[in-house]
């Protein structure tokens, strides 16, 4: 694994020197955990990996609660705690020294607020975003990346497998959603992804509603969508079932968003653009007649972060290429009646072939 790190942080130095930067400050917690192992949320305190460009100095500056964690987790020699009584550019500055040129920052994780304090610290440098780089670093996973992501993946099918079980007609969205994050932690996740949802009735016409005290009732939807972090990579998996009795309309809509969803994933072809797997299964909900109810991208890349790239929408020209990890997720939502989603996700291996990386049965199942 520190073989991996190091590789990674090589590429960026590469990438430093090809495009004459001075040095790069990586602030984002994911891409500080992407290229050092550390994984941590640092709340509003300051975490930040600093890597010089030609002499290689690396150090991972971190909040000085954090630091025995980052030294054990982390393959970086040099680690600078930062106190909550000091100011981290003032000990970035005592630390690395002057700065000047072009510095590279992930402009979507450097605030307004850190750039007024990095332009005071350090006048004579101009920071430059790296943030392209970085993004097209991650959206190539490697094989280790895919191991560690189907962990989570196992736990939240497991979760899901155990936790339809427990559905009962009368007990609330809020109670349903307890038992499964109860399961999460059982199974032996690190805790949700993001909120989960689970949606029943007219409230799953909400891609992303929040449950709360609606009671589940013969005839229902139940739209679930969760996912679990595991050592750093995340699950998202969505599936959609009937309580009780489907009706001829449900099972209809439900085999729509069902051949769309295959659609989408047999669309997937290493070589041909983004914006075409997003389109195949778009078809299948515009030709059922549904097309009005479906108004979102079909997928988003999925690893370190729950939404991450590549984007998988019909506007994007972008070209799959091997490593790529994205969701293929269609789903017709109609207000005030219900809706269905069914979300998997799938790895554009190192040989262009596809592999889908959920396994939980995607046919209609009618619980109760």
């Amino acid at each position: 694994m520190t073989d991996m790190y190091e590789k990674r942080r090589q590429a960026l130095r590469t990438h430093l020197q090809d495009q004459s930067l001075t040095a790069v400050l990586v602030t984002d917690p994911a891409n500080v955990f992407y290229f050092t192992g550390f994984n941590s949320d640092p709340h509003e305190r300051f975490l930040g990996l600093f890597i010089e460009a030609s002499k290689g100095k690396t150090i991972l500056f971190t909040p000085a609660l954090d630091k025995d964690a980052a030294a054990e987790s982390s393959d970086i020699g040099t680690i600078v705690s930062i106190s909550d009584e000091q100011l981290p550019f003032d000990v970035i500055r005592s630390t690395v020294g002057d700065l000047s040129g072009n510095v590279g920052i992930e402009a979507k994780a450097f605030s307004f607020f850190r750039y007024n304090e990095f332009s005071t610290a350090f006048p004579a440098a101009k920071v430059v975003d790296v943030q392209a780089f970085i993004n097209k670093l991650r959206k190539r996973k490697t094989r280790e990346e895919i191991a560690a992501l189907k962990k989570p993946i196992e736990i939240i099918e497991r979760v899901l497998e155990e936790g339809i079980k427990l559905v009962k007609v009368g007990m609330t969205e809020s109670e349903l959603t307890a038992e499964l994050e109860y399961l999460m932690r059982k199974f032996g996740a690190d805790g949700p992804s993001f909120s989960s949802i689970v949606l029943s009735g007219e409230k799953a016409a909400l891609p992303h509603g929040e449950p709360g005290e609606r009671k589940l009732q013969v005839g229902d939807y139940l739209l679930i969508d969760f996912g679990v972090a595991k050592d750093g990579y995340m699950s998202d998996t969505t599936r959609t079932f009937i309580i009780g009795e489907a009706s001829d309309r449900q099972r209809l809509i439900y085999d729509t968003v069902l051949a769309s969803n295959q659609a989408g994933i047999h669309a997937v072809q290493a070589g041909n653009p983004l914006k075409t797997f997003d389109i195949a299964a778009r078809n299948v909900i515009q030709e059922a007649g549904f097309g009005e109810y479906f108004n979102n991208r079909v997928g988003h890349g999925l690893g370190i972060e729950v939404h991450e790239e590549p984007s998988i929408h019909m506007n994007n020209e972008e070209i799959a290429e091997p490593g790529l990890v994205f969701t293929i997720e269609p789903g017709i939502y109609i207000p005030g009646e219900g809706g269905v989603r069914i979300e998997d996700t799938v790895y554009i291996n190192e040989d262009g072939e596809v592999e889908v990386l959920s396994t939980f049965p995607r046919e209609l199942r009618v619980l109760g």
